[in-house]
């Protein structure tokens, strides 16, 4: 239960409570208009889209500043990246040849 006052309230007039609901339908209106735009499927493609671009340009700069640095192209590390990407091709063409005999 409520815990009473010891102090009393004192009683609201009509406008007062009027003014309240107003206030508190406005708020209602802002957050249901709030939500529909964040649930509008536009608003969804928008975000996820701003959201990839975010991704995959970060990505990009991760990449780049671990290739390249203020002296030029990093010799080694893109000869070792150059390398992986030789080693996983080959590997899944000799794991593809080997499916592709039964």
């Amino acid at each position: 239960m409520a815990a009473e006052s010891t102090v009393a309230e004192k009683p609201r007039t009509r406008a007062e409570i009027e003014a309240e609901i107003a206030a508190a339908r406005e708020r209602l209106a802002e957050n249901l208009s709030e939500l529909i735009n964040q649930v509008h499927p536009r608003a969804m493609l928008r975000n996820t889209t701003a959201e990839a671009k975010a991704f995959v340009g970060g990505g990009f700069r991760e990449l780049k500043d671990q290739l390249v640095d203020a002296d030029g192209v990093r010799v080694g590390r893109v000869a070792l990246a150059l390398a992986a990407g030789a080693g996983v091709v080959t590997f899944a063409l000799v794991v593809r040849s080997i499916f592709n005999r039964r």
